[in-house]
């Protein structure tokens, strides 16, 4: 199964996000579209999309007057107090919604201290999730999570990584070449997703697209049954579509 994707550019709208956000930020009676544009820099165009997105993430509200303020979500992501529980829980409404959009789990993961870690995740009983038969820290090798993340290290990293864990064979399919692997991660194009398929566990199949916010290496990933893998490149074309609002919540 060949995934062939135009550009993405998920990075782009959560930058201009971000730079709306400040615009609303330093007009707390409220701002005009028109005024928020100027000021970002936008094209005045392109800020409707950006509004509904964050209108529908909480990130702004608008006065029954047709002004833009700061919508509560973003009042609690800015807040030092619990800032953290705040993220958890707008990150896992983010991912419930795309488990139900997709008709698939959906995960986020994470490479911190060194090892691969899934930090949220949505399933459910038409959405199930991966069964993890591999601990997911030592099988980086065999699944779309792990490889995303490895892609978005420099060489010297990933060759550190897979020095401290050895390439088991899980299936038929998995790389266990760490050649062959460093190769195909150099070549993996940043705008494709990262695929497993049937790499990690047999009846699975996985994609993988990255969510690196400054310096911290992210990935949102979707599984899905083998029998339901003809439904992967759109799940994967969703996930691009929709991982701006999640980089937008981790970079507030």
């Amino acid at each position: 199964m060949a995934l062939t994707h135009e550009p993405i550019a998920p990075y782009h709208s959560a930058q201009d996000a971000l730079r709306v956000l400040e615009s609303v930020a330093r007009h707390p009676a409220g701002a005009a579209a028109a005024g928020l544009a100027r000021e970002a820099g936008l094209d005045p165009g392109r800020l409707p999309a950006l509004l509904r997105m964050l209108r529908r993430e909480g990130y702004v509200e608008q006065t029954v007057d047709g002004a833009w303020i700061t919508g509560d979500t973003l009042r609690r992501l800015t807040s030092a107090h619990d800032h953290e529980r705040a993220l958890r829980e707008k990150l896992q409404h983010t991912l419930d919604r795309l488990r139900d959009t997709v008709g698939a789990a959906v995960y986020i993961s994470r490479y911190e201290d060194g090892e691969v870690r899934v930090t949220q995740y949505a399933a459910g009983p038409s959405a199930p999730a991966v069964n993890e038969w591999v601990d997911f820290r030592s099988s980086a090798h065999a699944t779309a999570v792990g490889k995303s993340l490895l892609t978005q290290l420099d060489h010297d990293a990933r060759r550190d990584h897979l020095s401290r864990h050895r390439m088991a064979r899980l299936t038929s399919r998995t790389i266990t070449s760490d050649k062959l692997l460093l190769s195909r991660l150099e070549s993996q194009p940043p705008t494709v997703p990262v695929l497993d398929l049937q790499e990690y566990a047999v009846g699975t199949v996985c994609a993988a697209v990255p969510i690196t916010a400054g310096a911290s290496v992210g990935c949102l990933a979707v599984s899905l049954p083998v029998e339901r893998a003809h439904r992967l490149r759109r799940a994967a074309d969703t996930l691009s579509r929709h991982a701006a609002p999640v980089l937008l919540s981790l970079a507030l």
